[in-house]
């Protein structure tokens, strides 16, 4: 069985996981917490970053930051994972679901506008695959109406817009190393900040809504609570791994971008003779090769296709579902239909892309791609 995907070793991990649990301090923001973190924002420019223990984390820290409450409305996309919109609506916050771009799963960011009203306080731009979304319209539309931008970068690892990195540009963004990104630390995520304005309050919430940064780098003499927070940071472990994958970040996003680019040149005349979408990847974008898709005309079509390659053990799969048709927001939604949404729900399948595909595995898998007739 070709899997979907296999988190990749880069040799390092557990030698740097052994100095970690040898050096006498094991919880979080040690050696390598800060080890990351300044290769992050040496790397791609941030203010300021904080690992966490999950990009869920990362949000909900910035939904806290945001200052959101009851009432108050969000702008997130529809197509995408439940966290991005859960962390807001945890503080109180009203979801305000935004379609799809027609040429991929992003945000449409002409659409953005008519979803605004007074209660509007952030909008949650997602970059799906790794893809910027319209950045300078979003950022533009929020200078005029005084709103946050959250970036939803999950899947954006050392992807950019126009030159700049994405999570950089918007107010706050949020990261995610889970294993199936393309850098990874088994569970693990990254709030980064942009605006200095939220540094030193997201430090208190960070650390459980104590000072105790502040102390321990001699700004105060003691330390107490002092605002809202949870334990956002992760383990010295988790961030040693960590370590060992942005070490070796360019080997990791060359191999990607190889087998991302085989699947795009072997699958081209296929999908063009069958009326199949590939990835569209607009100008102003780059590719960081987290995801390969392909969106097929319907939703049988997406299913005879998953149920083809089964057979011959190559493991594809869909992705989301439209988050204002879930269970737990249905009966909630009151606004228009998002066809584009809803398209990318029924008819997108992602294909296996890992380190360790070798040529001869990509071979085999666009073969047998091409073997399937819608």
């Amino acid at each position: 069985m070709i899997n979907f995907n296999k988190p990749y070793l880069t040799g390092k991990e557990m030698h740097y996981m052994y100095q970690a649990v040898y050096s006498g301090k094991i919880s979080g923001n040690g050696l390598f917490t800060k080890k990351c973190q300044a290769f992050l924002e040496e790397k791609f420019g941030f203010k300021k970053t904080l690992l966490t223990t999950s990009c869920t984390d990362a949000l909900e820290m910035a939904a806290i930051l945001s200052e959101v409450k009851p009432g108050d409305e969000v702008i997130v996309p529809s197509y995408t994972f439940v966290s991005t919109a859960l962390a807001f609506t945890r503080q109180g916050a009203k979801i305000v679901f935004a379609d799809s771009n027609p040429r991929n799963p992003n945000m449409d960011a002409d659409k953005i506008e008519s979803l605004i009203t007074p209660k509007t306080k952030v909008i949650v731009p997602v970059h799906y695959a790794g893809i910027a979304c319209d950045m300078d319209k979003i950022m533009e539309i929020a200078k005029k109406y005084n709103l946050l931008v959250v970036e939803d970068a999950a899947q954006a690892i050392d992807s950019y817009y126009k030159g700049k990195s994405l999570g950089t540009i918007g107010h706050l963004s949020a990261f995610s190393f889970h294993e199936t990104k393309n850098i990874n630390s088994g569970e693990g995520g990254m709030l980064g900040i942009n605006d200095e304005r939220f540094i030193v309050r997201a430090e208190i919430i960070w650390e459980k809504g104590t000072n105790r940064n502040q102390f321990f780098r001699g700004e105060i003499d003691k330390y107490g609570w002092i605002d809202t927070g949870s334990s956002f940071l992760p383990s010295e472990i988790i961030s040693a791994y960590l370590y060992a994958q942005l070490e070796n970040m360019e080997a990791i996003q060359a191999r990607r971008k190889h087998i991302w680019n085989r699947y795009n040149n072997g699958l081209k005349d296929w999908c063009n003779q069958h009326h199949i979408t590939m990835p569209y990847i607009p100008d102003y974008a780059t590719n960081c090769a987290h995801m390969f898709y392909l969106v097929f005309n319907n939703v049988s079509q997406r299913s005879a296709f998953i149920a083809f390659l089964k057979e011959r053990e190559i493991s594809t799969v869909f992705h989301y579902l439209s988050l204002h048709k879930s269970p737990y927001f249905k009966n909630q939604y009151e606004g228009a239909e998002l066809p584009n949404s809803d398209r990318y729900t029924d008819c997108l399948v992602r294909l296996p892309l890992y380190y360790e595909l070798t040529d001869a595995d990509m071979d085999h898998i666009i073969g047998t791609i091409k073997s399937f007739n819608p």
